[in-house]
């Protein structure tokens, strides 16, 4: 048993080959159909925006039945979802969703940014826990559709953006345990504001080992939302001591793998003169973000070489410590697609506060640049490989 944790610990599990089975339908985003809402909802000046608490007018729907495959997605007003309560999604958590943003750019177009890393990733959930899998293109079509339809809905200006949430359950009804014979994806979206309302600024993270968010072989490295709910107790624990996020540790340890709901990165100032990006690697605990792929990819091609280092390995949170008592602590930062990139400036650990530099103000400087990298590709004012994709 310890043999294969060892495996599945080193091996990062591979995105799914979407496959099809003879004679079923497949997701065709040219079959969409198209249903204007007559009731249009009153769009809230951007101010007023809060994270998922206001919808845009439509929303997508795409069954799936084991016997047919596919049926046409529709895009239809945003209403309630009726289900049987002996649905299977309530039983037994056959569920998985997304998360990402579509954006304004200069010349009125909407964007989203690496979306096709996002349909991968949701066909590898979707494998995990026995849900079919899809054309994530055929998907993405489908939302362009969507986004040029309710596009009034994606606000202008920096820091502003329109949230997508991409999910899927399965509908079969009765309490047996099994394979899902009817699925669900809908798509439903809000309009979001920058993440800091109050500005950029640092968080405070308790290093958390009584619970753990995840562990190899398990699903850590997907976006479940049975992942999620386990960690609100901790965060609520952490909060009241002061902290606004968990880091999550594994092990005796102390492996530091992500902070709150993002990946983890680190800088630490070597011996040899060189600087250090580190983050966790994946090793099947670790969700393999959006943000984190891009932070990398852009650190090993814009920082200088000679004095820089990007490394994806283990490192703990007595390391941390230890390189901060030593100034070798540089700064630190969570990346996820809600606030792109998060600066930390403290984490308790032990009944004591390891401090963390933010040498630009509220972050490090490397992390202000990280965050200015992306945001000028998501806004389309510099174009990166095939990054940003405009809805059409």
């Amino acid at each position: 048993m310890k043999s294969l944790q060892r495996i599945l610990a080193s091996r990062p599990l591979r995105y799914p080959q979407v496959r099809y089975l003879s004679g079923l339908a497949r997701l065709d985003a040219s079959k969409t159909i198209i249903e204007k809402t007559t009731s249009p909802i009153a769009k809230l000046p951007k101010d007023q925006l809060v994270f998922g608490q206001s919808f845009t007018d439509h929303m997508v729907e795409i069954e799936w039945d084991a016997k047919k495959g596919w049926a046409a997605p529709r895009i239809s007003p945003y209403k309630n979802l009726s289900l049987d309560p002996a649905t299977i999604v309530f039983h037994y958590g056959f569920e998985l969703f997304e998360g990402l943003k579509a954006y304004k750019d200069s010349n009125g177009n909407i964007r989203t940014f690496r979306s096709d890393k996002n349909m991968l990733r949701m066909n590898q959930s979707a494998e995990r826990i026995a849900l079919p899998n899809f054309d994530g293109e055929e998907l993405m079509k489908v939302i362009d559709k969507f986004l040029v339809l309710d596009q009034a809905f994606v606000p202008e200006g920096a820091g502003y953006s329109l949230y997508l949430r991409p999910t899927m359950i399965g509908t079969s009804v009765g309490l047996g345990v099994g394979t899902p014979d009817k699925a669900l994806i809908f798509v439903i979206a809000s309009p979001v504001g920058p993440y800091y309302s109050t500005g950029f600024k640092p968080v405070a993270l308790e290093a958390t080992d009584y619970a753990v968010r995840a562990w190899p072989g398990g699903v850590g490295n997907k976006k479940l939302g049975a992942n999620y709910a386990p960690c609100i107790q901790p965060q609520t624990q952490a909060a009241s001591r002061g902290y606004q996020q968990n880091l999550w540790l594994f092990g005796e340890e102390g492996y530091i793998t992500e902070v709150g709901t993002m990946n983890a990165f680190f800088v630490f100032q070597n011996e040899d003169g060189k600087k250090e990006l580190a983050t966790a690697p994946l090793d099947g605990t670790i969700l393999e973000g959006v943000t984190r792929d891009s932070v990398l990819q852009l650190a090993r091609e814009r920082l200088p070489a000679d004095e820089w280092i990007i490394s994806e390995r283990k490192f703990t949170i007595g390391e941390v410590k230890e390189r901060a008592a030593k100034g070798q602590l540089v700064e630190a930062f969570g990346a996820g697609t809600a606030a792109v990139v998060s600066p930390i400036d403290r984490i308790g650990w032990k009944g004591e506060d390891i401090a963390v530099p933010v040498a630009a103000g509220n972050s490090g400087e490397l992390t202000a640049q990280v965050a200015e990298w992306i945001r000028q590709i998501q806004y389309g004012e510099t174009s990166y490989k095939d990054w940003s994709r405009v809805a059409k």
